[in-house]
């Protein structure tokens, strides 16, 4: 007579490893491509005013930003409650700013210096004589295109 041998119930094959570098490669790259990096730390509020007609621009790797605001909760033990000017990740005072567009024309081609943009990213309450003291060294170093960045809304609300 023959035996019959019971099949084992629950028991189950070994799992194939061969394609998990693959997988773990696989989302590497799409984690890799699909986050970006932020330029530079806010340390200010920055509520932008409301504009009806605005427009795009197109080029952004020729802007320069600068910012302007009052602190924010966290840095307004240590900077104070006045409103500040903020280039990349510092804060700055007005008479900085010469250095600031000056060494971004120095990180770009000169061929380039003619499309840089300062972009001005200006909170909603800041007072009006930041952003004449702003301006005007801009004009100093004659760097006249200057874009206002604003949020699309209606500025009368």
């Amino acid at each position: 007579m023959s035996k019959f041998k019971k099949k084992k119930s629950g028991d189950l094959p070994a799992i194939s490893t061969a394609s998990l570098p693959d997988i773990v490669f696989m989302l590497l790259f799409f984690f890799m491509t699909a986050t970006t990096m932020k330029d530079s730390d806010l340390k200010i509020e920055n509520t932008l005013p409301k504009a009806n007609q605005t427009a795009k621009l197109h080029k952004k790797q020729y802007v320069m930003y600068i910012y302007a605001g009052k602190p924010s909760e966290r840095y307004r033990a240590t900077l104070g409650a006045s409103d500040r000017i903020q280039l990349a990740d510092k804060m700055a005072s007005p008479a900085e700013i010469r250095n600031f567009i000056i060494s971004e024309r120095a990180q770009r081609n000169s061929e380039d210096e003619k499309y840089l943009t300062a972009s001005l990213k200006i909170d909603k309450q800041v007072k009006m004589g930041l952003v004449s003291a702003i301006k005007l060294e801009l004009r100093k170093i004659n760097q006249l295109k200057v874009n206002y960045t604003t949020a699309q809304g209606n500025p009368v609300e």
